[in-house]
C-alpha cells in the first residue's frame, strides 16, 4: 500500500496515498495518534529522505531558507535543518496540531532558532511566506491540490533566483509480503495496488476544482518555468525479520487499506486482510516472520 502515501502532513496520512488527507477538515480526528502514526513512519523512512535531500544538496548546497510543503509533524523538516545547517527551516501544514509537533521536535533537537512553522492551506498560503525560499521540499502533498499545474506554479512564484523546487511523487507501491502468504488468494498486495489506484483516481475527481493531468512531473515542472528537471528514485530496504517499527508501519498501512478499499475489494481478499489485522491470528502481520519493507520513492527537481 502505497505509491500516493508518504507521510507529511499536507499529504495524506497513513496507508497507500497517505495519510487521510483534508485531515484538517475533519473534526473527530484524535491528533494525537494521528501524530504518532506520521512520526513514525517518517522515522522509518528516514534513511530514504536523508538520501534524496542529500541529492537535492548537490543542485543546492547552501540554501539561506528552506520551506517544507506539507510538512505535518517535521520529522523531514528537521531532517532537512540537519542536511542543511545554515538555512532556516520553515514547516508549512494545514493543521495547526502537527506543527505543534513540529515545533516541538525542533526544540528537542536544538534548531528552534532556525526553525519556523506557518499554518495555511496549499497553494494560496505559500503567499503568507515572508520571503522567497531557496528549497521548496514538497513531499506527496501536492497530488492533494485540485489543479496541481497551477500549484506548481504558485510554488515557483515562491522560490527565490536560482531556487530549488524539490517534488516527492510517484515512486512504487510498497512491499510488505511475498506473493503466497499461506492464506487467501495469491497476489494479495497486487489486487490491493490495483483498488488503490481507483480510490486515488476518485479522491483525486472529488478535490475542489479537480482538473485532469498527465503525471509527467519532469515536463509540469518546466512548464511551471523551471530548468534542469530531473529525476531520481530512493529505495527504503528493510528486510525480514524487520524491527518493531517497521512491523507498526505494515499494520497501520493493511488498517487504513482496510477502511478506504472496502468498496474496491472482493469479500475473499477483505477477510485474507482481517486474518493479517487479528492479533490473534498466528498468520497475522503481528506475527510473521517473512514481513519486510520495500518501498520506492520518486523525487523530481528543477531550478528557478
Amino acid at each position: 500500500m502505497g505509491q500516493h502515501h508518504h507521510g507529511q502532513g499536507q499529504q495524506e496520512h497513513g496507508h497507500g496515498h497517505g495519510h487521510g488527507h483534508g485531515h484538517h477538515d475533519d473534526t473527530d480526528i484524535d491528533w494525537a495518534e494521528l501524530a504518532d502514526h506520521l512520526e513514525g513512519q517518517a522515522e522509518l523512512f528516514a534513511p530514504l529522505n536523508r538520501q534524496a535531500a542529500a541529492w537535492v544538496a548537490e543542485r543546492q548546497p547552501e540554501p539561506g531558507l528552506v520551506v517544507d510543503v506539507g510538512s505535518g509533524p517535521g520529522v523531514v523538516s528537521c531532517l532537512l535543518a540537519d542536511e542543511f545547517p545554515g538555512a532556516r527551516v520553515v514547516a508549512l501544514d494545514g493543521s495547526g496540531p502537527l506543527l505543534e509537533r513540529a515545533r516541538a521536535r525542533a526544540e528537542r533537537l536544538g534548531i528552534a532558532d532556525r526553525f519556523g512553522i506557518l499554518e495555511a492551506e496549499l497553494p494560496d498560503g505559500l503567499g503568507d511566506l515572508e520571503y522567497p525560499a531557496d528549497l521548496i521540499w514538497a513531499s506527496r502533498s501536492l497530488h492533494h491540490l485540485g489543479d496541481q499545474r497551477a500549484a506548481l506554479a504558485a510554488f515557483a512564484e515562491r522560490l527565490a533566483p536560482g531556487g530549488t523546487l524539490a517534488l516527492v511523487e510517484g515512486g512504487l507501491p510498497s512491499r510488505f509480503l511475498p506473493r503466497v502468504i499461506g492464506i487467501g488468494r495469491p497476489g494479495l498486495q497486487s489486487r490491493i495496488d490495483a483498488a488503490e489506484e481507483l480510490w486515488f483516481a476518485e479522491m483525486r475527481a472529488a478535490l475542489p476544482g479537480s482538473v485532469a493531468e498527465t503525471e509527467d512531473w519532469p515536463g509540469l515542472l518546466t512548464a511551471a518555468g523551471l530548468r534542469g528537471a530531473t529525476s531520481r528514485t530512493f529505495l527504503l530496504d528493510i528486510p525480514a525479520p524487520v524491527p518493531e517499527a517497521a512491523r507498526a508501519y505494515a499494520l497501520a498501512s493493511f488498517q487504513r487499506g482496510r477502511g478506504i478499499l472496502a468498496d474496491f475489494l472482493d469479500a475473499s481478499d477483505l477477510s485474507t486482510i482481517d486474518r493479517l489485522l487479528d492479533p490473534d491470528d498466528k498468520s497475522s502481520l503481528h506475527h510473521r516472520a517473512d514481513l519486510f519493507v520495500l518501498a520506492a520513492h520518486t523525487v523530481h527537481v528543477a531550478q528557478l
